[in-house]
């Protein structure tokens, strides 16, 4: 039985909390539409690709767009725990995190759509194991948990698996890696503006991530801590093999791509954000805070 509301017993918002900030960005920077990007040189372009070179491509496409449809499907449990902890912040900010996920699933449907003319065909060929193993499985397993046993552990178990290692290692590099294609090979005008605005938005959403798993290891110390370790553990296996399954299918990488360059960049990205969290553990949650809006000042949209 919910006794008052955080609005009106005197308590307020707390503006200066780190989410309420994301929020200010997210309403600022995350209105766009995908149904507004021009895909018409974008046609062309893929007309012009060699079959290696379109197979390559949509192999990418087809694990983004099932990445973020899975993403989009996986959030609520946790939209849902955090509200039932009353932290209205959080959730209010989570509101604009499923939209934008929401709008990266129909901006990729779109152009897989409009632009390679696979409109209605199987694509799930090129959701290789290691694949499966993280969408299909641990996913939507650590997520789903917290409907019925939501606690530290197996919130901080959710966080991992979906912002550190779906969204900050595969998302984050995938995203990277085919804009920087794109970019350097000046193509696919369309799709690299898309990429431009789908980074902004998930740069926010690890952001949040990192906070979240920061705040619950400052909150409850070796417990959660040791399970931060343990899940990420476990995950980085299956992360890594991603990378090499779907590489190895090609004989021929195309635009010259060089896999290892990506993958050292993947674990760049993952080795400052473990700082991160090393350093939570002997943080207090307002020196996290603080410390987390002074660092998006300088570097989030």
């Amino acid at each position: 039985m919910r006794h008052s509301f955080q609005t009106t017993n005197g308590t307020g918002l707390n503006l200066n909390s780190f989410p309420m900030k994301l929020w200010q960005k997210a309403k600022k920077f995350g209105t766009w539409d995908p149904n507004a990007i021009d895909f018409s040189q974008d046609k062309k372009d893929w007309d012009n690709f060699n079959d290696n070179e379109r197979n390559f491509i949509l192999s990418f496409l087809s694990q983004f767009q099932a990445g973020e449809e899975a993403v989009t499907l996986d959030l609520l449990p946790l939209i849902m725990a955090l509200a039932k902890e009353g932290r209205l912040e959080e959730e209010i900010f989570l509101t604009s995190f499923l939209w934008e996920e929401a709008k990266h699933v129909e901006g990729f449907h779109r152009f897989i759509n409009e632009v390679t003319g696979q409109e209605g065909i199987n694509l799930e060929e090129n959701l290789v194991p290691a694949y499966q193993k993280i969408f299909y499985e641990e996913l939507p397993n650590a997520l789903n948990e917290l409907t019925n046993n939501a606690n530290p552990v197996t919130m901080v178990k959710a966080s991992v698996t979906y912002n550190m290692i779906v969204e900050g290692v595969l998302a984050e590099t995938g995203y990277y890696q085919v804009f920087n294609t794109f970019l350097e090979n000046n193509l696919m005008p369309g799709m690299t503006e898309f990429f431009r605005k789908l980074q902004q938005d998930e740069s926010r959403h690890v952001a949040f991530g990192i906070y979240l798993i920061s705040r619950l290891i400052a909150e409850n110390g070796d417990e959660v801590w040791q399970a931060v370790q343990e899940q990420m553990n476990k995950m980085m296996v299956p992360a890594l093999a991603l990378f090499d399954e779907t590489y190895a299918r090609f004989e021929v990488i195309p635009f010259g791509i060089d896999l290892d360059f990506y993958k050292n960049y993947a674990m760049a990205q993952f080795q400052k954000r473990w700082a991160k969290l090393e350093k939570a553990r002997t943080q207090s949650v307002e020196e996290l805070n603080q410390e987390s809006i002074e660092e998006s000042e300088a570097v989030l949209v």
